[in-house]
């Protein structure tokens, strides 16, 4: 994990500070910005292999900020935020996070999560063998991480492209939603079964999937070729 660059966006100068210090200590390259603004532009100048976001920022929320980098890049990002009930959970995810912190935090739960999240973001793309996966109008490219409708590149974020490759390299293989959550996000992701409704849904929006991508009733999902 040494020399990973790592982004915290992060209004609270001493939050930011400590958390720079933990992860300097554990060998990555970090930077700091302590608005929304200031770290869009950041994350666009110098891309990082993973974003630490503040929900509650002075200029532009978190929230808008995540929506903003995803439909541009493939970065993991993690929220940070105070705010603890499901609702925003689900709201963070939605906007496009990998994975969501609540504050006060522990710094060695912080310095795990983002490990195991570059791990699995790595293993996604070791798993390229060169070739290309076709079906339902879409080509992915494991060598890019890509994904292509009709020759248009697809905004999709990392969890989401996963979550696609999953179910596409198993037709007609139902998983259920906790096996999807220890698959994609971990055995030590925080968050619940609705996760993997929401990435779902927007996989079939953006992909134009909604009659392949079959909800298996009290179980998980399934993809169905056409």
């Amino acid at each position: 994990m040494e020399d990973r660059k790592i982004l915290i966006i992060e209004d609270e100068k001493p939050i930011a500070d400590i958390l720079k210090y933990s992860f300097e200590k554990e060998g990555f390259q970090v930077q700091c910005a302590h608005t929304g603004s200031e770290g869009f532009s950041a994350a666009c100048s110098d891309p990082p292999d993973l974003i630490l976001l503040d929900w509650m920022l002075p200029d532009i929320s978190g929230v808008d900020v995540c929506r903003m980098l995803t439909e541009r890049y493939r970065i993991p990002i993690i929220m940070l935020t105070a705010r603890g009930n499901v609702e925003d959970k689900l709201y963070g995810l939605e906007s496009g996070a990998d994975d969501y912190i609540t504050k006060p935090f522990d710094l060695r739960e912080v310095v795990a999560r983002v490990r195991t999240i570059l791990r699995r973001f790595d293993k996604s793309q070791g798993t390229d063998t060169g070739d290309r996966l076709s079906c339902g109008g879409l080509t992915i490219s494991e060598r890019e991480h890509c994904v292509y409708r009709d020759g248009v590149l697809l905004s999709l974020t990392p969890k989401e492209y996963e979550l696609l490759v999953c179910f596409l390299k198993h037709p007609r293989q139902v998983f259920t939603r906790t096996a999807l959550l220890d698959q994609i996000w971990g055995y030590d992701f925080a968050g619940d079964t609705r996760t993997v409704d929401i990435h779902v849904q927007r996989i079939r929006k953006k992909t134009g999937l909604e009659d392949s991508l079959v909800t298996v009733f009290g179980v998980g999902y399934k993809y169905v070729p056409a």
